[in-house]
C-alpha cells in the first residue's frame, strides 16, 4: 500500500516533508488539505485522517502519524533511506535531533509567530498587529535567526556538515515562510541566505515545487506593497 501524504504546501512543516519524501524517492500518494478553508478543522478530517486537526499526516497503511520530525524519524527507521538524511549511528542522531528539538521553541515558533502577527491575523481574521506587537514580534525572531546562524552554521556547509540533511529542510522551509510576510533574509542575515541558497540547489527541482507559492505570495506582496493580504489567497 502506497504511503499517503496530507498536507498543505503553505504549511512549512507540510513543505519539508513533501521535499524529504520526493528527495528519498519514496513513493507517496499526495493528499491535499486546504488550510485556508480551514478543512482540518472538520469532523471528516477527525474521522478519516487525524484526530489530531495538524498537517502534516501520514498514513502508512493503517499506521496514522502526525509531527514533521516525528514522521521524519519514522520513515527512516521504517524504510531504507540514506543515512545523509537522519542518520541511525547513535552521536550523529543526536547531534541532528539537538537541533530539530531546538528548532520548536525558537525558530518555529518565532518566525511563525511574525508570520502569523503581521500576514496571517489581518487575512483570516482582520485584525491588525500594532506597531508594538510588530516590533515585539520581529525582535524574538531576530533574536532566534542570530542564535541560528551563531550555533548551527558555523560548524560546516550544512547543519550537520558537509553534506544537506532532513535538518537543513526543516529550518529553510520555515524562513522562507517569512518571505510572504515582507521579511527579506538577504537584507538582514546575508550568511543564512548563502546556506537557504545552498539548501535549495540541493534539494531541487523539488524545493522550488514545495515553495512555488511560497515565491508567488512574496513577490505580489513586494510589488502591491501588501496593501491587501486578503486578495492574495
Amino acid at each position: 500500500m502506497v504511503l499517503k501524504l496530507y498536507f498543505d504546501l503553505l504549511s512549512q512543516p507540510s513543505r519539508s516533508i513533501f521535499i524529504f519524501l520526493k528527495k528519498v524517492n519514496l513513493p507517496f500518494e499526495p493528499c491535499l488539505v486546504d488550510l485556508a478553508k480551514r478543512q482540518h478543522l472538520k469532523e471528516e478530517f477527525s474521522k478519516t485522517v487525524s484526530r489530531i486537526p495538524r498537517v502534516p499526516v501520514i498514513h502508512d497503511g493503517d499506521f496514522v502519524l502526525n509531527e514533521s520530525v516525528a514522521i521524519v524519524r519514522y520513515l527512516s527507521r521504517q524504510y531504507p533511506i540514506s543515512d545523509q538524511w537522519y542518520p541511525k549511528d547513535s552521536k550523529k542522531q543526536a547531534q541532528t535531533d539537538e537541533y530539530l528539538e531546538w528548532h520548536h521553541l525558537n525558530l518555529r515558533l518565532n518566525c511563525a509567530t511574525y508570520f502569523i502577527t503581521k500576514w496571517a491575523n489581518p487575512l483570516l481574521r482582520g485584525t491588525e498587529p500594532t506597531e508594538e506587537q510588530l516590533k515585539k514580534t520581529k525582535k524574538y525572531m531576530e533574536r532566534s535567526l542570530k542564535d541560528f546562524e551563531n550555533y548551527f552554521l558555523s560548524n560546516g556547509t550544512f547543519i550537520d556538515g558537509d553534506k544537506v540533511s532532513y535538518s537543513d529542510i526543516h529550518a529553510a522551509c520555515e524562513i522562507e515562510q517569512i518571505k510572504i510576510a515582507g521579511y527579506d533574509i538577504k537584507n538582514h542575515y546575508p550568511k543564512i541566505k548563502q546556506w537557504i541558497d545552498k539548501v535549495r540547489k540541493e534539494c531541487n527541482p523539488y524545493y522550488d515545487e514545495a515553495h512555488k507559492f511560497v515565491y508567488k505570495l512574496a513577490k505580489s506582496n513586494e510589488e502591491e506593497g501588501e496593501e491587501n493580504p486578503k486578495s492574495k489567497l
